[in-house]
């Protein structure tokens, strides 16, 4: 379990599914994440030996997903992060909190010195959000990954290195 100054991140669990896919399936998480069964895309993830899936906590209510997955080989390793929150509680520093709390995990105790997150270009919000926690903007993208409208969209590379972090 990960305790920010907002929000906990503790690894989820099967109880945790029907509040996870009741996020997901929020207009504002499904223009962004997508998704066809989210049921068992929720369950594939818990179960994912590459991937460390959190359920980020605001007031002991799940209000979505925090995610890492890292590159190991030891020349180009570093760690991976994506997230999704409820509408709901946007603009509350949850977000932040929440990046900013695995990012810290991530550089003590797990040892990676540098991480990426790579929100869609247009998700000003989102970049925001993981430039208070330190992550700078690397690069555009081109046509990085396919909408849920299925038209290609740029993404953001974004980086943070462990200097980089704003506790």
């Amino acid at each position: 379990m990960l305790r920010g100054a907002v929000v906990t991140l503790r690894p989820a669990t099967e109880d945790d599914v029907a509040a996870l896919v009741a996020v997901r399936e929020k207009p504002e998480v499904r223009a962004r994440w997508g998704g066809g069964d989210l049921a068992a895309e929720t369950r594939e993830s818990l179960v994912d030996p590459d991937l460390r899936y959190y359920a980020v906590l605001l007031a002991d209510r799940v209000v979505g997903a925090i995610q890492w997955s890292a590159e190991q080989d030891p020349d180009y390793r570093h760690a991976s992060i994506d997230i999704f929150l409820d509408p709901s509680v946007h603009g509350r520093g949850a977000g932040t909190d929440a990046v900013r709390t695995l990012a810290a995990h991530l550089i003590d105790d797990e040892g990676f010195h540098r991480l990426v997150i790579d929100p869609a270009a247009d998700n000003t919000a989102a970049i925001r959000c993981y430039a208070k926690a330190g992550f700078r903007p690397v690069g555009i993208m081109r046509q990085y990954e396919r909408g849920p409208d299925g038209t290609w969209h740029d993404g953001l590379l974004m980086d943070l290195l462990a200097a980089d972090l704003i506790r």
